[in-house]
């Protein structure tokens, strides 16, 4: 297991009880064809059992077709029954606050720059800071990207095992480090359903850069490698112009079983 120092620095610096029970130093990364990697058991025992039994229920979430067949809860989609949720639950409560934290990318991008990502992104900036910033860079023909300040955000997720896919893209330009959350218990997940995130890569090479987060076909694929869908595990991975991913359709048989996550991003703003 790689350590990070800068990463238990900040976590010594958040609120007790989060920092103790959330696991990024255990991340395993590979470097290609981008970085992904692996974090488990990525909670505590006990925390893992509180946020599974009040993990929102399937009547408050909306239907989200644009990448395969899935449901999400999140600020953007059913935002109202979102903070809700939120606000009435402790555990995701004090989850919700420590993810919007400024001390939260801190400590992601400590366990990154300790296996040698460095993102290059400014995000603790005073706002006239900020603003110098911005001038300067536009006056030097600097990106705007480093001064940009970042937000954090997670959604609640779900794709039936019966059929649910999400189909290979690379993400939103605007993100650049997404943690996708396992929340099943491992009784009721069969490996046989599928539902792994899968690491990608066009068949046709000239498909292969892929700025914009267009989508492609599962046979316009190939599996480079799989992390299997198992209980209270992270998958990590960087956004980047081949940073192709998917969730191929699960071969499981009833439809109330879903692959539940808690998918975690941090973004540059809209």
């Amino acid at each position: 297991m790689v350590d990070s120092h800068r990463g238990r620095q900040v976590a010594e610096r958040c609120p007790k009880g989060v920092q103790e029970d959330f696991h990024l130093e255990r991340l395993e990364l590979r470097y290609e064809p981008f970085p992904i990697g692996l974090a488990r058991p990525i909670f505590s025992e006990e925390v893992y059992a509180e946020l599974l039994s009040t993990y929102p229920p399937l009547e408050v979430f909306t239907t989200l077709d644009k990448v395969g067949t899935k449901y999400t809860l999140s600020e953007k989609y059913n935002g109202r029954q979102y903070t809700d949720w939120i606000r009435r639950h402790a555990a995701w409560r004090a989850f919700h606050a420590w993810v919007k934290s400024r001390d939260f990318i801190d400590y992601v991008f400590g366990i990154l720059e300790e296996r040698n990502i460095v993102l290059g992104v400014k995000h603790d900036m005073s706002a006239l800071d900020r603003g110098f910033t911005r001038l300067r860079s536009l006056f030097m023909g600097g990106s705007a990207l480093k001064a940009a300040r970042l937000k954090t955000r997670f959604e609640f997720s779900m794709l039936p095992a019966a059929g649910g896919c999400i189909l290979p893209h690379t993400d939103n330009v605007s993100k650049l480090v997404t943690l996708v959350v396992s929340m099943v218990n491992p009784l009721e997940w069969k490996s046989a359903y599928g539902g792994g995130t899968e690491i990608n890569r066009p068949k046709d090479p000239a498909r292969i850069f892929n700025r914009a987060n267009r989508q492609l076909g599962f046979d316009d694929v190939e599996m480079l490698d799989i992390y299997p869908f198992e209980s209270n595990q992270a998958v990590l991975f960087i956004r980047t112009f081949n940073s192709w991913h998917c969730v191929r359709p699960m071969t499981g048989r009833d439809p109330g079983i879903m692959r539940r996550t808690l998918t975690i991003n941090i973004e540059t703003p809209d």
